[in-house]
């Protein structure tokens, strides 16, 4: 896993323009089993890859964090929302709640959640792949094939299956 890790930021970029092309063809004309065909594709991948072997997601990336997320995930702590945000958070330019910085402050050196049952809403559904109407994100998508070993996986399998020719 160590070495598709290092080797997967490349392997993204020289997939870049022919993914963002195929999903802008599944944009405009999705097949109609496409949602059930994905499901299948995620299922199938995440049986081969495993989550604990790999975290780039929590060790490069920060999730964006809801105002329900804070206030969940500030009671399990027993902190205030607004300590919780002073203490682990900062504003972005987008003017988004994220982490003051990555890798992630929960991600233990095990590559476990210390907060996994109380996750931001981001965190629970990365990386998006089981998603319905996967065309709608394949901006998305195409930007974590560089983090996600699966993601990567599942749209070369996307390709092969389901092509948009």
């Amino acid at each position: 896993m160590e070495d598709f890790l290092k080797s997967l930021p490349q392997l993204a970029a020289q997939k870049k323009k022919e993914n963002q092309a195929y999903f802008k063809k599944l944009k405009k004309k999705a097949p109609k089993n496409l949602d059930s065909r994905m499901q299948e594709l995620h299922d199938e991948t995440f049986e081969e890859i495993d989550c604990l072997s790999c975290a780039n997601c929590c060790k490069t990336t920060g999730p964006l964090f809801t105002n329900k997320d804070i206030d969940r995930i500030a009671k399990h702590f027993r902190m205030k929302p607004s300590d919780f945000i002073d203490q682990f958070l900062r504003v972005d330019e987008d003017k988004d709640y994220v982490l003051q910085q990555v890798p992630c402050h929960f991600l233990g050196a095990d590559n476990y959640c210390s907060i996994y049952d109380v996750r931001p809403k981001a965190c629970r559904e990365y990386p998006h792949t089981d998603r319905r109407k996967i065309y709608q994100i394949g901006n998305l998508t195409v930007k974590n094939t560089a983090i996600c070993p699966a993601t990567y996986k599942i749209v070369e399998k996307m390709k092969a299956s389901i092509p948009m020719n």
